[in-house]
């Protein structure tokens, strides 16, 4: 089996959050981090141990308990923002890797709940705390998986497209707004 099959399989088992916890800058990175460098298997909270089982059982690996280093698993949320406090900065927009967030520049923003992952990356950079985690009112499957896969290509691409220079200031700040944004939420002073 090919090592573009094997990361493809790898990357068919997890959830695609595009979260970040793992260490990763998505689920793709980390499914290719897993086949080319031996990661761990267990570094996905959004999986939880079903998704440790999952990639054990493809690798033929020993399952081994989740990192909790790295999260605990819970339940399904989805981000909901308070409309009335939204004052319209964008940076949630620009942290959500899966383009779940709508508004534009100084006008109210909204979530398409059935295109949210739950990341939670929205949160850190809201410099008015307008927005919450609340649990899902459905449970994630393979098909919201394949769609929010779907949703975060096409959101690479767009941005790849927008910003083809690969060492410009601009593409560095908008590959690194994840990981930013993860950072922050552990770092009041950094937001």
């Amino acid at each position: 089996m090919s090592l573009s099959s094997v990361v493809d399989r790898i990357d068919a088992l997890l959830p695609q959050t595009q979260c970040t916890q793992c260490g990763y800058e998505g689920c793709r990175p980390y499914a290719q981090a897993i086949a080319q460098d031996g990661e761990a298997i267990n570094r996905c909270p959004p999986g939880g141990q079903d998704g440790v089982k999952a990639l054990a059982q493809l690798l033929s690996t020993a399952e081994i308990p989740l990192d909790a280093a790295c999260g605990e698993h819970a339940p399904l949320t989805v981000a909901v923002i308070d409309e009335s406090h939204c004052i319209g900065c964008t940076l949630c927009i620009q942290a959500c890797p899966v383009d779940a967030i709508i508004g534009a520049n100084k006008v109210m923003h909204t979530v398409a709940a059935d295109l949210c992952t739950g990341c939670g990356l929205c949160l850190p950079p809201c410099p008015v705390d307008c927005i919450d985690m609340q649990p899902a009112q459905h449970e994630w499957s393979i098909a919201l998986a394949d769609k929010a896969r779907a949703n975060h290509q096409s959101r690479q691409r767009r941005l790849l497209m927008q910003h083809p220079e690969a060492s410009s200031l601009a593409a560095r700040t908008l590959a690194n707004k994840a990981s930013l944004s993860a950072a922050a939420g552990h770092d009041q002073a950094a937001k």
